[in-house]
């Protein structure tokens, strides 16, 4: 048992003496590293430009609050009974008719799934919201005051009439082609 403890002793004054010797050998590289470290700060120069002072706000009075507010209502409905005043005739025809159900259904949300020839008639059939609807020529469907011209096999061809760029009411053709698949 004496030897067991004296071996134990010994092991652990040998590790103590390892760890010793190497924080010894450790100091003497600090001390190098702290001295460079000194070394580098006094030969670096810090260049930092002066900040300029914020140039002054000058206040300008708001002078166009006596002028027409641009949002007002008023400067609104006298646009909108300009409009009614002088329609274009595109738009006249339109207005004066009663509308369709299917007007008030955006085209992209419309897909031809079939056709039927009923009385020598060519009629489509239009898939809106999970309903089915037949639908001939001269029928109106759409947003923009879309009427059937042609009625084909593949494809349903119609004249819709909406403002261009500048605001002027043009006609303009759209086209709704048969789906293969099943929606």
């Amino acid at each position: 048992m004496r030897v067991t403890l004296t071996r134990t002793l010994l092991g652990r004054t040998l590790a103590l003496s390892l760890c010793g010797m190497a924080l010894v050998g450790c100091t003497s590289s600090t001390d190098e590293l702290q001295q460079w470290m000194e070394e580098q700060r006094q030969q670096t120069k810090p260049s930092v430009k002066p900040l300029q002072p914020p140039k002054k706000f000058l206040p300008q009075p708001y002078e166009a609050m006596n002028g027409v507010d641009p949002f007002s209502t008023q400067k609104l409905t006298v646009a909108f009974k300009q409009e009614a005043a002088q329609p274009s005739s595109l738009l006249a025809s339109e207005m004066k008719r009663r509308k369709e159900p299917l007007e008030a259904f955006p085209l992209d949300g419309m897909f031809m799934v079939g056709s039927v020839v009923r009385g020598g008639r060519q009629f489509a059939l239009l898939k809106v919201e999970n309903l089915l609807y037949h639908v001939k020529a001269g029928d109106y469907l759409g947003q923009n005051f879309g009427r059937i011209t042609k009625i084909s096999e593949t494809e349903i061809t119609l004249r819709e009439v909406v403002q261009d760029a500048a605001g002027e009411w043009i006609e303009r053709t759209s086209t709704l082609q048969l789906q293969e698949q099943g929606r």
